[in-house]
C-alpha cells in the first residue's frame, strides 16, 4: 500500500476526446483509494449518455464517481455551478482522507478547479436564454462581438453554450469582466494523455459508429419526447446539434455521421491546442503506464 501524504492534493486526468481518460482514472483511483470528478460540461446533464461517452456503472468497477446526473438538460448548468459543486465534493472525499482525481476533456472546468478562478455572479436571465438558443452559431458568435470584442477575442468561439453565457454577462454589465484567480490550498498533479493524431481520428471514427449502433438516434429521440427542444439540442453541441438536424430531417443519416466525425476531430484539436498552453501539465502516451504510476506515486508520498 503505498504512502499517501497528509496534505490536501488532487490528481487531475485530462486530454482529447477518446484517448481513454476515463478507465485510467478509475485505475488510478482503485490504486489510491480515490473517487473521480467528472470534467466534462455535457455529462453533468441528465440522460445524455450514449451522446456524451458517459461512463457506464459497469466501467466504473465500484469507484464512486461524481459530477454526473447533476442537471436537467432543459436547464443550463454553467462553469459557476460546477465550479460550486465540485469544491463541495473535494471537501467531502479529503475529510474521508480519501484521493480526488478530477477526470475529463472540459479544459475550462479543469482550469476552473485546479487554477481557483472566479467568475461574475450575474443571474440567469431565462426569457434572453431562450431567445439566444434559437440562434445560430453565427449569430452567437456577431452579437458577443458587436457587444465586447475583447471577450469574443478570447473565448471557444465554436462552443454555444459559453457564447450565450457571456452575451448573458455582456448585457448585463456591458461587458464581461476579467476571470480572476487565486492559489488554491492544495497541490495538484496534471497528467495529460496524448495520443497519435491519426490514430484518435480512428478511434473517433470508430467511436462514433458504435455509438449509433448502440443506440444514440434513438436517445436524442427519447430527449426530444421527453420535451428537450431542438433548439436546446442544437445548443449542447457536437453529437446533439447534428442529431436535432437529422430528426428534423434537414440532414441524412450519412450527412450527420460525416459531419459529425469532421466536427468531433476539430473537437479534439480544440482540446489539444487549449491544453498545450499549460506548462503544468505532465504528458504521457497510455502505453506509459508506468512512467504515469512513478509520476503520481512520488505526488502522492511527497509532504
Amino acid at each position: 500500500m503505498v504512502q499517501i501524504s497528509q496534505k490536501r492534493k488532487l490528481i487531475v486526468i485530462l486530454g482529447p476526446t477518446a484517448s481513454g481518460k476515463s478507465d485510467l482514472a478509475v485505475e488510478i483511483a482503485k490504486q489510491y483509494n480515490g473517487e473521480v470528478i467528472s470534467a466534462d460540461s455535457r455529462q453533468v446533464y441528465k440522460d445524455l449518455d450514449i451522446g456524451t461517452g458517459k461512463i457506464t456503472e459497469e466501467e466504473m468497477q465500484g469507484i464512486p464517481h461524481h459530477l454526473l446526473d447533476v442537471a436537467d438538460p432543459k436547464e443550463r448548468f454553467d462553469v459557476t455551478q460546477y465550479k460550486k459543486e465540485t469544491t463541495k465534493v473535494l471537501e467531502d472525499i479529503w475529510n474521508k482522507n480519501k484521493t480526488p482525481i478530477l477526470c475529463g476533456g472540459t479544459g475550462f472546468y479543469v482550469d476552473t478547479v485546479v487554477y481557483n478562478k472566479s467568475f461574475p455572479n450575474i443571474p440567469k436571465n431565462k426569457e434572453l436564454e431562450k431567445e439566444l438558443e434559437g440562434l445560430s452559431l453565427e449569430k452567437l458568435q456577431e452579437k458577443l462581438k458587436h457587444l465586447d470584442p475583447n471577450r469574443y477575442r478570447s473565448i471557444d468561439t465554436q462552443n454555444p453554450r459559453r457564447l450565450i453565457r457571456a452575451i448573458e454577462i455582456a448585457t448585463a454589465l456591458g461587458y464581461v469582466p476579467e476571470i480572476t484567480e487565486t492559489k488554491p490550498h492544495f497541490e495538484t498533479l496534471m497528467i495529460g494523455i496524448q495520443t497519435d493524431k491519426e490514430l484518435l481520428n480512428r478511434k473517433i471514427y470508430t467511436r462514433l459508429l458504435s455509438r449509433l449502433k448502440d443506440g444514440m438516434i434513438e436517445e436524442a429521440q427519447h430527449l426530444h419526447d421527453n420535451g428537450l427542444s431542438f433548439e436546446r439540442m442544437e445548443s449542447l453541441g457536437l453529437e446533439y446539434r447534428y442529431l436535432a438536424r437529422f430528426l428534423q430531417n434537414n440532414i441524412t443519416k450519412e450527412e450527420m455521421t460525416e459531419q459529425l466525425n469532421t466536427e468531433i476531430k476539430k473537437y479534439a484539436k480544440r482540446q489539444r491546442t487549449w491544453f498545450k498552453r499549460d506548462k503544468n501539465i505532465h504528458w504521457f502516451n497510455l502505453e506509459e503506464k508506468e512512467k504515469i504510476q512513478e509520476k503520481i506515486k512520488g505526488f502522492i508520498q511527497t509532504n
